[in-house]
């Protein structure tokens, strides 16, 4: 069924009237607001994406290592400069005597060797000197060989050839002569030295007196 709708242009109003001027006002009032809300929507999108396409283009700038490594250094160099530490004192060791006055005691006894050097030998000959040299001798001899073990600093024949390396024993060996310049040394041997290795001497008792070191004798 075909149905047919026919439009009467003699009803559509040929006059603007009040009415229809305040509809048309209202309806461009709204259109301008639309449009200034779309433009405010627009330009916000916009001030965001140039924000974010600067923060993403911004490279972080993060501070060379070396120039941190400088720093620090610095600042160590600064924290370790400490002032040279004071060289140490020497220390002196006193030396007992009772050792020594027990040594002279057995020299005194055993080879009278007080008596021999106190003696005034002038008045006596050579010979005499000689024979009394000979006890003395003796006597010392047999307190070293008893009491002390001995043997030499250097190996070497008296007289030949020995060199001497950087950092030998300057208190064992001593040097003599023309000395110049800086080890190793080349020169002859004068004397081979002597070094103690053990010490025997007897014990005292409680209520010796080191310092005599022979009695006066009386005969009765």
């Amino acid at each position: 069924m075909n149905t047919h709708y026919n439009i009467d242009l003699s009803l559509v109003p040929t006059t603007f009237d009040l009415y229809h001027a305040v509809m048309a006002g209202i309806i461009f009032a709204l259109a301008l607001l639309l449009i200034i809300l779309l433009l405010a929507m627009l330009a916000g999108a916009s001030r965001r994406s140039r924000q974010q396409a600067l923060i993403t283009a911004t490279p972080v700038v993060e501070p060379e290592p070396k120039i941190i490594e400088k720093i620090v250094e610095v600042e160590k160099i600064v924290e370790v400069e400490v002032p040279a530490p004071a060289p140490e004192p020497v220390v002196l060791k006193e030396s007992t005597t009772d050792s020594a006055l027990q040594l002279l005691g057995l020299l005194q006894k055993q080879a009278r060797f007080i008596d021999f050097v106190k003696e005034d030998v002038s008045n006596y000959s050579d010979s005499e000197v000689g024979a009394a040299a000979r006890v003395v001798h003796d006597g010392c001899r047999k307190v070293i060989n008893e009491h002390f073990d001995l043997q030499p600093i250097r190996n070497e024949q008296e007289g030949n050839k020995i060199t001497l390396n950087k950092g030998f024993d300057a208190s064992a060996v001593r040097l003599i002569g023309n000395i110049i310049g800086e080890p190793p040394f080349t020169g002859a041997l004068i004397h081979k030295g002597w070094q103690v290795t053990n010490v025997k001497l007897p014990k005292l008792t409680e209520h010796h007196n080191p310092k005599v070191i022979v009695p006066a004798e009386v005969e009765l």
